[in-house]
């Protein structure tokens, strides 16, 4: 009976290397394909969450100037044309 106790034993020492080595090589997959997912996204030239916000905010930030200088350029059309106006 102690022999079938040694077989069992073994086995179960195999299943739970073989069950190390199988979530092992399923990280190892994982970190992989998250290398090769940067790598690409690097390649494309793609910009940051941040960069985007960053650019966004100077556009709308340039908007808002724009229009503040066309309203101050037509008040000064219009008083100019109020003094030139007999």
């Amino acid at each position: 009976m102690q022999t079938t106790s040694s077989v069992f034993d073994d086995l179960a020492r195999l299943m739970t290397g073989a069950m190390g080595m199988a979530q092992g090589m399923g990280d190892e997959a994982k970190s992989f394909m998250r290398g090769q997912a940067d790598r690409f996204v690097a390649e494309m030239d793609l910009v940051s969450r941040d960069e985007f916000e960053a650019v966004k905010q100077m556009a709308a930030d340039a908007r808002a100037e724009a229009d503040a200088l066309r309203e101050r350029l037509e008040a000064l059309e219009a008083a100019l044309q109020a003094k030139g106006a007999p």
